[in-house]
């Protein structure tokens, strides 16, 4: 596979790392502040001769770099989160040009593992109303946005499989939640790797569920196994059509 890196911080290095070790090949570095990168902005040429994008750049880039790969009929995944304004445009895009998109917030095969045990303790604990749900999430202090798009996923995925409980609420709290409530704290501070839990509460014990990414190498690799996985389809897919395919629920 011949990729194109667009966005080459520090998840960017880290895609072309596990490209390169799983025999694929690196046609381009593009990003408009690193001077490590082979271009500041995506060349025609790039887009020729590459078969996947693989791209972690700013939100505001992202519909236009989807006009690119459109036209192109480049196969693109994308990490960058924010642009969820942008999210029907990209679609109608790709469905215009023919050609293959997969978004996610993360593409960690552990976080998906993690959801996977957070979603079937949820449905475990359902009808035991003795028991409470709650999460909280740690990041290191160069992290700008609280909670994190995990944090979110996981919330998302304890709705989906709880009777009992239909809201998020993130921020803090000056009262007692609400039955139907499931509390996200977020705290920053220090070197922290990112830290999710997962609390499943009675008045007698305490089951806790945890992630911790330890590096971002997990992330990478997950964005390249999708690459993989998407290549030779048609579509706009989100990371979770790739993750049922390698975890069963």
């Amino acid at each position: 596979m011949k990729c194109l890196i667009v966005g080459y911080g520090r998840m960017g290095r880290e895609g072309a790392k596990i490209l390169i070790q799983r025999n694929h090949e690196v046609v381009a570095r593009i990003d408009s502040y690193d001077k490590e990168a082979d271009s500041a902005t995506i060349r025609d040429e790039d887009l020729k001769d590459s078969d996947m994008a693989l791209e972690f750049s700013l939100k505001e880039a992202v519909l236009k770099n989807a006009e690119l790969y459109a036209s192109h009929g480049l196969a693109a995944v994308v990490g960058t989160t924010g642009w969820e304004d942008d999210r029907e445009k990209v679609k109608e895009l790709v469905s215009r040009g023919k050609s293959a998109y997969l978004w996610g917030s993360n593409f960690s095969i552990g976080a998906h593992l993690f959801f996977n045990l957070a979603n079937r303790a949820t449905s475990l604990v359902d009808t035991i109303p003795e028991y409470d749900i709650l999460a909280y999430e740690i990041h290191h202090n160069k992290k700008k946005d609280s909670p994190s798009g995990t944090a979110l996923a996981l919330g998302k995925g304890i709705l989906e499989h709880s009777t009992r409980k239909s809201k998020i609420v993130t921020d803090k709290l000056d009262r007692a939640p609400d039955p139907e409530e499931v509390h996200i704290a977020s705290l920053r501070g220090g070197s922290v790797p990112g830290t999710h839990t997962i609390l499943l509460d009675s008045f007698a014990d305490t089951i806790e569920i945890k992630h911790t990414a330890r590096n971002r190498g997990g992330f990478a690799l997950g964005s390249v196994m999708a690459a993989e996985w998407l290549l030779g389809k048609t579509g706009f897919f989100q990371v979770d059509d790739f993750i049922k395919d390698i975890i069963p629920y």
